[in-house]
């Protein structure tokens, strides 16, 4: 039996995404650009009554802010992850700085961790803690691709290695359950965000 169902929705856009700048914990805004194209969106219907949390970091309560979500709490559990001195690199600069280091890396899946940074399992165990201690029926979080990844990753049984098992669109709500007897769940992928300009 289900105890909470819960969607989990990734910040918009910002600068280093667009320049393909490893993020973690740096602050930075969304693109005036994406605040537009939240602005002309909304949250599903099912998805409005329900209380909603954002991470500590601003771009993700300004994705939250565009789509004209109401009352917002911080939930530092759903930060993203933090991937140390890997901050602000780009990945292939990476691959051909640190090469076989970085592929054994990424091989350990679950326990890949950039140098000084928290690995995808570190990022799970504190969502979990999070669901554990939640008592609310449903809830919704705009949070990051690496809090995402590691609860999916969860809830599917795949290890973090090799290529993903769906295709994630990170414009849209991803929807998982948990119980504390049967853990994680998959409930929806990718419900999309409602258009909220009117039809010609």
């Amino acid at each position: 039996m289900i105890k909470t169902r819960f969607a989990l929705l990734r910040h918009g856009v910002t600068q280093w995404n667009a320049e393909k700048r490893i993020q973690g914990r740096t602050d930075i805004s969304i693109t005036p650009e994406t605040v537009a194209w939240y602005q002309k969106h909304k949250l599903p219907e099912d998805w409005c009554q329900v209380p909603w949390f954002t991470s500590p970091l601003s771009r993700t309560r300004e994705t939250a802010d565009a789509l004209g979500i109401g009352s917002i709490a911080p939930a530092s559990p759903f930060i993203e992850m933090n991937w140390g001195m890997w901050e602000g690199e780009k990945l292939p600069d990476l691959r051909t700085r640190l090469g076989e280091q970085l592929r054994e890396n990424e091989d350990r899946g679950w326990d890949f961790r950039p140098d000084k940074g928290e690995s995808p399992r570190d990022v799970l165990e504190r969502a979990t803690a999070f669901l554990r201690g939640c008592d609310l029926p449903s809830f919704g979080v705009v949070t990051h691709k690496g809090v995402i990844r590691s609860v999916y990753a969860a809830a599917r049984g795949w290890n973090m290695m090799g290529k993903i098992p769906d295709k994630l669109d990170w414009q849209c709500l991803q929807v998982f359950g948990w119980s504390e007897m049967s853990g994680l769940s998959i409930e929806a992928l990718n419900v999309p965000l409602i258009s909220s300009e009117p039809e010609l």
